[in-house]
C-alpha cells in the first residue's frame, strides 16, 4: 500500500513537473515601457489632436487601451515603488517617498520574474531617484543596466542623450536563448527641462492646445504646454524603434508590452498633486496570444496591479502583502468588473520644500462621478510656499521650474490670475470634493456645499476604511514619513544625505538646481 502511494506520488509530481515546464516554457516575454511625467489623455488613441503618439496608438490598437488607470502616487520615486512592488506608498516604507531607499525586505516583481528564469534589465531610468542600496538591497531594482549606447546624432536641449531602443537591442543580443525576457524601458522624456520653443519651431500651433482651467491661458502657458507634447512626441518615437526592434528579433508577438507613465505632466496642479493631471495615466497593454486588439476597458486600474498582472502572466503566485490585483481578467472580459470602480492615491513628501522636510500628507479616493481628497496638514503649503528655498534652490519647490511657473509667480501675472495662482500655489482646505464629469479639471470644490453632504461623508468614510485596512500610519496620527533622510547629494539636501548611484548623480548635476526631479 505504501509502496502505491508512493508511486502514485511520484506519478502526480512528475505531472506537476511538466506542467510547469509547459507554463514556462509558454512564458511570456515583458516589455515595460515607462515615460516620465506623462498625463492622461495626452495620446492619439485617446483623442488628442495636437500630440502624434503612432506607437503608443498601435499597441492601444493592437491591445487593449484603458481609460481609468491612475498612478499610485504622484511623485516619480513612490509611484515606481509602487509599480515594482504592487503596494501602496504606506506600505513600502522609505520607497515612499521621493529621494528615498528601498527596505531589502520588499519583493519586487523583477527580482521575482529573474529568480523564475528570466532574463532582466533595463535602460534610462529604472527605479528612483534615490539610493536603492542604502537599507542593503544588493540588485538593481529593475535588472542590468543597459545605458552604454547613446544617441549617434546631438539630441535638442531637454533630450535623454540614451538610446533607449539601441540599449534594447544591445539586451537582446545578450539574452541567453532558452530564456524569457524582462526589460525596462525607462525614458526620462517629458520630464523636464524642454527645449523652449520646439513647439513652435515644429509647426505646432499655439491655438489647437487644450489649456487646463487652473493655468492661465496665455501664449507663454500655451508653448509651453507645446513644448511638453514635442518631448511626448519624443517618447512615442522611442516606443516605435523598440517595436521594430522586437519584429526584426522575431520576438514582437512573443512579448508582453505594456505602456504607461510614472506620474502625471510638470506643470503646476499636476504633478506632485492628487488632481486627475497628476494621478490619471495613459497605459496600453499588447499582447496577442491573450488580446485580439481594440479592446476598450474602462474599469478603474491602479499602478499597483502592474505587479501581479506580469508576475501572473509569467505564472509566478503575487506575494504575500500585494495589494493590487492582476489585470488579466479584464482581458477576457466583455463587460466591467464592478469592484473596479475606484482607486485610491496618495502623496507624503515630494522634494525638500518646507522647513525640516516636513511633508504634504494627502490621501485620495476617485471614482466614477468623485474625486474626494483628504489634506491632512492643510495649515502646510501643498507645493512648498513662497517663504522657504527648496532643495531644487526654487519657491514652492513642489512645482518643477518652467516658463509657465516663471509667468504665474510673476507679481504682476499673480494680481490679473489670482483663481489660478490660488489653485496652482495656495493653501487648501482639509477636505476637497469634485465633481468630475461636470468640473474635469477639478477647480471648483464641493466640499461645503450642503446639497453634498452625503456623498462627501460615504467618500470620507470609504477613503479612512480602506487606509485602516491597509495599515496606513497616517490615519492614527502617526508620519514615520517625517524622519525619512532626503538621499540627494547635490544642492540644498546634499549635507546631509547619503549617496545617489552614479548615473542619476550625473544626471542630477546636469540638470542643475533649476531643473527638479
Amino acid at each position: 500500500m505504501a509502496e502505491r502511494i508512493n508511486r502514485r506520488e511520484w506519478v502526480t509530481s512528475i505531472g506537476l513537473a511538466l506542467a510547469g515546464c509547459r507554463r514556462r516554457a509558454s512564458r511570456p516575454n515583458i516589455l515595460f515601457v515607462l515615460a516620465d511625467d506623462m498625463s492622461y489623455p495626452h495620446a492619439g488613441a485617446y483623442g488628442d489632436k495636437v500630440v502624434k503618439t503612432p506607437a503608443f496608438d498601435r499597441v492601444a490598437r493592437e491591445g487593449a487601451l484603458f481609460t481609468n488607470s491612475y498612478c499610485a502616487s504622484p511623485s516619480c520615486t513612490p509611484s515606481r515603488s509602487a509599480i515594482l512592488t504592487g503596494r501602496q506608498i504606506w506600505q513600502v516604507g522609505e520607497a515612499g517617498v521621493l529621494y528615498g531607499t528601498i527596505p531589502p525586505q520588499l519583493p519586487l516583481f523583477p527580482h521575482l520574474l529573474e529568480d523564475s528564469g528570466y532574463f532582466t534589465g533595463f535602460t534610462g531610468k529604472g527605479w528612483g531617484p534615490g539610493d536603492w542600496k542604502a537599507a542593503g538591497l544588493t540588485r538593481n531594482p529593475t535588472g542590468r543596466e543597459y545605458n552604454q549606447r547613446r544617441h549617434a546624432a546631438p539630441v535638442r536641449e531637454g533630450i535623454d542623450p540614451r538610446d533607449y531602443a539601441a540599449n534594447l537591442e544591445q539586451f537582446l543580443k545578450d539574452k541567453p536563448q532558452e530564456k524569457p525576457f524582462f526589460f525596462w524601458l525607462g525614458s526620462t522624456e517629458p520630464h523636464r527641462i524642454y527645449a523652449r520653443g520646439a513647439g513652435l519651431q515644429a509647426g505646432k500651433k499655439p491655438e489647437d492646445v487644450a489649456v487646463p482651467a487652473f493655468l492661465p491661458d496665455t501664449p507663454e502657458v500655451r508653448g509651453d504646454l507645446l513644448d511638453y507634447y514635442m518631448e511626448v512626441e519624443w517618447f512615442d518615437q522611442q516606443l516605435g524603434r523598440a517595436l521594430d526592434i522586437l519584429t526584426s528579433t522575431g520576438e514582437l508577438d512573443r512579448t508582453l508590452i505594456v505602456v504607461t507613465s510614472d506620474n502625471g505632466m510638470p506643470f503646476p496642479r499636476a504633478k506632485a498633486s492628487l488632481y486627475d493631471l497628476g494621478t490619471r495615466m495613459p497605459l496600453a497593454i499588447r499582447w496577442p496570444t491573450r488580446v485580439s486588439g481594440r479592446r476598450r476597458i474602462d474599469d478603474f486600474i491602479s499602478h499597483i496591479d502592474l505587479a501581479p498582472t506580469l508576475l501572473e502572466a509569467a505564472g509566478i503566485d503575487p506575494p504575500r502583502g500585494s495589494a493590487g490585483r492582476s489585470l488579466l481578467p479584464l482581458l477576457d472580459r466583455n463587460d466591467r468588473d464592478p469592484q473596479r470602480d475606484h482607486v485610491y492615491a496618495a502623496l507624503e513628501r515630494h522634494t525638500w520644500c518646507r522647513p525640516g522636510g516636513e511633508t504634504y500628507p494627502m490621501r485620495a479616493l476617485r471614482t466614477e462621478n468623485h474625486l474626494y481628497i483628504r489634506n491632512f496638514a492643510p495649515e502646510r503649503w501643498p507645493a512648498g510656499g513662497p517663504d522657504f528655498v527648496s532643495s531644487n534652490k526654487t519657491f514652492h519647490g513642489d512645482v518643477d521650474a518652467s516658463p509657465t511657473k516663471d509667468f504665474m509667480l510673476d507679481p504682476a501675472n499673480r494680481k490679473k490670475y489670482p483663481l489660478q495662482y490660488e489653485l496652482c500655489f495656495g493653501k487648501r482646505p482639509p477636505e476637497e470634493l469634485y465633481d468630475v464629469a461636470a468640473d474635469p479639471y477639478q477647480v471648483r470644490n464641493l466640499a461645503e456645499d450642503p446639497q453634498q453632504v452625503a456623498t462627501l461623508a460615504r467618500l470620507r468614510g470609504s477613503l479612512e476604511a480602506y487606509l485602516r485596512k491597509t495599515g496606513d500610519p497616517l490615519i492614527d496620527g502617526n508620519d514615520p514619513w517625517q524622519a525619512y533622510p532626503y538621499r540627494q547629494t547635490t544642492g540644498f539636501g546634499a549635507s546631509f544625505n547619503s549617496a545617489l548611484p552614479e548615473d542619476e548623480r550625473k544626471k542630477a548635476a546636469a540638470r542643475g538646481p533649476h531643473k527638479p526631479e
